[in-house]
Parts: structure tokens; sequence; C-alpha cells
């Protein structure tokens, strides 16, 4: 049996040039080449594998052979590889980042952040993302130890000194409670009314920020981790709580969830703040993201 030898990337993509024009003389069109050389690579790559790859009897339109066939898949695998890997040294080369890890808050719109994704996947195709989505002190945390290179966080994190911090829009936040819930039956809400009900408040997983509340207004409350466990509670009448608006929107125009008018605070603006180490400061895709996430939230409207 005839060895095998490792066919070059240059027969391979003469190859798949006359796989997809149809004749050996589009391919040479396409390449640039003279068609004898397109002719000698195709020859050259059927030795090397000891396969033949082309019908070319007569004159009619070159064919692909069974084993042609069997072996297309894995010649676009190798071409579109090494497409990738040179756009990856292209890109390192311009000082993009060889992975960009995100960590966002909760809060932020999905919407908002789906579509910015979306649009980041097409403008930096080469750089892999790893995403993270935390509450409070959660996402501080990740940038803080380095798992995270930009942290879209919320807005009670302490100043650290490793971090820098820039504001880049809030989120309007609502006190809702189901439509059968005690408070939601009031006229009025007295002050001092909200004490006296179970308070559904998000709770952090991270150190640096636990134990300290936030918008907790009553003696009697239940701390969850996940703001759809808490959505999901407020809806069945367990208790009273703040979300933000863009959450909450289609159950308060169903009737599901209502707004709560309270005399201690009716509404408040979740600060969205981005952070990153002053020791590693955001490349290019990351500031992209940064940009587009300010200027995003500037045009949401349950954001400012």
């Amino acid at each position: 049996m005839v060895d095998v030898v490792p066919p070059s990337l240059d027969h391979l993509r003469c190859f798949l040039a006359v796989v997809e024009e149809g004749s050996f003389n589009a391919a040479a069109r396409r390449l640039g080449r003279a068609i004898s050389v397109v002719s000698y690579a195709i020859a050259q790559l059927e030795s090397q594998l000891d396969v033949r790859l082309f019908d070319r009897e007569g004159s009619r339109r070159p064919q692909l052979t069974e084993a042609g066939r069997a072996l297309l898949s894995e010649a676009h695998a190798i071409s579109d590889d090494v497409d990738a890997l040179l756009a990856k040294v292209r890109s390192l080369r311009q000082g993009l980042e060889a992975e960009l890890s995100l960590a966002v808050d909760v809060m932020v719109p999905g919407h908002v952040l789906a579509r910015l994704l979306r649009d980041f996947q097409a403008r930096f195709p080469t750089v892999p993302l790893r995403l993270h989505i935390e509450a409070l002190g959660a996402v501080a945390a990740l940038v803080l130890d380095g798992r995270a290179t930009l942290g879209i966080a919320g807005p009670d994190i302490m100043d650290l000194a490793e971090i820098e911090r820039e504001t880049i829009g809030s989120v309007e936040m609502v006190p809702v409670a189901a439509p059968d819930h005690a408070l939601a039956k009031l006229d009025r809400i007295a002050p001092g009314e909200t004490r006296k009900h179970l308070q559904l408040v998000l709770t952090d997983r991270s150190p640096l920020t636990e134990g300290r509340d936030f918008s907790v207004f009553s003696p009697r409350s239940w701390r969850l981790a996940d703001l759809g466990a808490k959505h999901a509670l407020l809806k069945e009448g367990i208790g009273w709580g703040s979300m933000p608006r863009h959450a909450v929107k289609a159950d308060l125009e169903a009737g599901a969830l209502v707004e709560l008018q309270l005399p201690e605070r009716s509404a408040l603006d979740y600060a969205l703040v981005a952070l990153w180490r002053k020791d590693s400061r955001p490349g290019p895709a990351a500031v992209w993201v940064l940009d587009e996430m300010r200027e995003r939230l500037a045009k949401c409207p349950s954001t400012k």
C-alpha cells in the first residue's frame, strides 16, 4: 500500500475551488492561476492521498468521484480551520483580546444584552466570549479575582483600590405585589405598613456585600439569590418586593402584578457601573462592549 502524504493547503484549496466553480478553467480564474497550475495541484493531491478525486474523462465537466465526495467535508474543515487561525493571528497582532470574559448584573435588561452580544459576534468573530450573569457584589468579585475582564455591576459596590469604575446607566426599580396581596388592595399605603408584610429580597453570593441590605423596609423577609425565582414568588402573592421595571412591564400591563405606591420610596434608580482592574485595562473588544452598553442603556425606555 502506498503511504499517504500530508497534502498542502494550497492543493486542498485548488480542490475546493474546482468543486465550487464546477470546472478547472473557472477555478483557475478565481484563484488567479494558470489552468495548468490548478490541474497540476489536483494531480499532486490525488497522488499524495492515493485516491482519484475527479472523473474527468472526455470533455465532461469534472465530477467528484465517490472518494472525492467522501473527502470534501474534511477539506472544507481544514481550510476553514486555517482561515480561523489566520484571522485569530491578525486579531492578536491588532491588539484584540484572546478572549473576553464579561460579568453582567442580573438587572441589565436581557434584550439589551442579547442584541449587544449578537452584534459583538458579528464585529469580533475571532474573540471567544465567556459570560457570567450575577447579582450585587458577585460581579465585582469576578472582576477583582481576574475571572472577568469587564463587569457591569450594580450601585452598592464598595470602592476597591484595585478597581476602576464608571457609571454607564441605570435601571428603574419598582415595588410590586400580586393584585390579591394585602398591600395591593389598599387605596393608600400608610407609612410603616410595609413592615407588616413579607418582603422578598434579592440576596448576594459574594463576600464583598455579604450582610448588607438594599432597600429593605420590612423586618420580615425572604432572601433569594435568583431574580427569576423572586419574580415567580411575587406573582404568587407570597410577598412584595422591588423588581426592574423592564422585567415586570408585561405583568403590570396584564394585571398580574400591581405597582405599589409606597410612602417610603415609590421607585428608585439602580445604577449600573462598569468595572475593570486597574492593572488590566480593557482591550478593543471590551471597550466596544462598554461603549455600546452605555449607548443602548440610554436608549432603552426602562433605563437611563
